[in-house]
């Protein structure tokens, strides 16, 4: 079988829209983000999910929270699904950042390895379900690549409060190796 997976970048945040890399900070919805949001939770109501996961970071929280409205699901957060963790680079100016990222942060490989442990957890608590999972720019882009088989370059870009649906089938493909990415709105 299979597990179908909604997946979603949170709404904007301030920090989005001061171009600050967020990585492991909370992060707090502006009112861009839940209006964003909140146009996603009615765009999602009439699919029944059996599952929502989310990031425990509050900007993840919190959009989780909105999209949960109309199906009032058990929400269980895992930092598995958190952003880059930026080290050092963590609240800076993403343009100045970009040409600063080292290997302080954490690695493309890294993020690969916990995007399938995920992955493989969910499809296999999960198989046959359809599951609302609510991530991070990045992370999502990383969930898609391991699940998926491709590389980072060749999954687009997310925009805030974006949903791809993508099917899980288990064993997950093989790793195609990591390639290293700037820095990105998170």
């Amino acid at each position: 079988m299979s597990t179908t997976l909604y997946l979603v970048r949170h709404g904007q945040t301030e920090e989005n829209a001061a171009n600050i890399l967020q990585g492991h900070l909370p992060g707090h919805l502006d009112k861009e983000g839940i209006a964003q949001a909140q146009a996603l939770r009615d765009e999602l109501k009439g699919i029944r999910f059996d599952a929502l996961l989310c990031s425990d970071l509050k900007r993840c929280v919190d959009t989780a929270t909105i999209l949960n409205e109309p199906h009032r699901l058990p929400l269980e957060t895992t930092p598995l699904l958190r952003e880059r963790d930026w080290g050092p680079f963590t609240g800076m100016d993403i343009l100045k950042a970009r040409t600063m990222i080292d290997d302080r942060a954490e690695t493309v490989d890294s993020m690969l390895r916990r995007a399938r442990a995920i992955l493989e957890d969910i499809g296999r608590r999960h198989d046959g379900q359809q599951v609302l999972v609510v991530s991070h720019g990045l992370f999502c882009r990383i969930l898609q690549a391991a699940s998926l088989g491709k590389t980072l370059r060749e999954i687009p870009r997310m925009n805030n409060a974006e949903v791809r649906r993508i099917t899980l089938n288990l064993p997950l493909p093989a790793p195609t190796g990591a390639e290293e990415t700037g820095a990105t709105a998170n």
